[in-house]
């Protein structure tokens, strides 16, 4: 039974999607031309894929109409293109996450809905394991797990996320531990192989995908996308030393990009290029300072 189902809802994740920022107007509106020529940016470069909604998204920022805008706009671009959709869909409660990914449905190019561990109640491993069996039950495309404890105060186990793995409709994981920890190593070494592990701690991509990872989510590919692809592509073919110096030479972009709250210091840079109307994010994050402006134009100028 399962491999029929498997079969119904399967996706071939593989390769690097880039989590993308929710530019905003001089009227702090929700930039919607700026996301569609971002979004095509980024697949003519050689992105798999766009996830919209994510932490660099600045989902928890949007009301329900500026997220449904995001998304539109973020489903029209892959539509054209043959690239795959993720959208963020996650919260703290498993009832409004069940209501979120139900309201998936229909959405053009839409491949997978990404949800989160529960943040601020600090659930236990078998409420954690229920929560995303319970969207999984109620999703119309299969679900992509974020494992972010930095962020949630709760981290699900390898041998949770395997739990979880074991049912038709979770395809996915987008792992951003802090480190390659042995805990993802174990979930590297007993990942079945429908299950992808996606990077999601963008400084140990390279070696992620070297021991099994199937690609990434990745922030810092907002920046030098083309080399960001090619490290990852290096991962999946085996190409240690040329996916080390892509690597090498990318940890400077990946450090200065987070010197500030993510995303300040990605919107600035891509402001200054102008690629987006303004360097904005919404309260309570602040804009990037001019010294963590100029540190990642400098890291971005000497990896190209």
């Amino acid at each position: 039974m399962r491999g029929i189902l498997a079969a119904m809802s399967a996706i071939s994740l593989r390769g690097t999607y880039v989590p993308l920022i929710t530019p905003f107007d001089a009227a702090g509106e929700v930039a919607v031309d700026a996301i569609e020529q971002l979004g095509r940016e980024y697949i003519e470069a050689g992105c798999r894929g766009i996830v919209a909604l994510g932490t660099t998204g600045e989902s928890t920022a949007l009301d329900p109409s500026e997220r449904r805008a995001v998304i539109d706009a973020c489903a029209r671009v892959c539509a054209e293109s043959d690239a795959q959709l993720i959208v963020g869909a996650g919260t703290n409660s498993t009832r409004t996450t069940v209501a979120a990914v139900e309201g998936l449905r229909g959405i053009p190019a839409l491949v997978g809905a990404l949800v989160v561990v529960p943040y601020y109640v600090r659930p236990s491993e078998a409420g954690i394991v229920a929560h995303f069996r319970a969207a999984a039950d109620a999703s119309p495309v299969p679900l992509v797990l974020y494992n972010i404890a930095i962020r949630t105060g709760r981290h699900l186990s390898a041998a949770g996320v395997l739990e979880v793995a074991e049912h038709p409709n979770v395809a996915a994981i987008k792992q951003a531990a802090t480190g390659l920890d042995l805990d993802t190593l174990r979930l590297l070494a007993g990942a079945p192989d429908d299950f992808a592990v996606l990077g999601g701690e963008d400084p140990f991509l390279f070696p992620l995908t070297l021991m099994g990872g199937a690609g990434a989510i990745c922030a810092s590919a907002h920046l030098c996308t083309e080399r960001f692809v090619a490290m990852i592509e290096c991962g999946l073919a085996g190409k240690v030393d040329e996916g080390r110096r892509h690597a090498e030479a990318l940890l400077p972009v990946v450090e200065a990009g987070f010197a500030d709250p993510n995303p300040a210091v990605f919107k600035a840079v891509l402001h200054s290029q102008g690629r987006i109307p303004t360097p904005d994010v919404r309260a309570p994050l602040t804009t990037a300072s001019p010294a963590s402006l100029e540190r990642a134009l400098a890291a971005v100028a000497a990896a190209a």
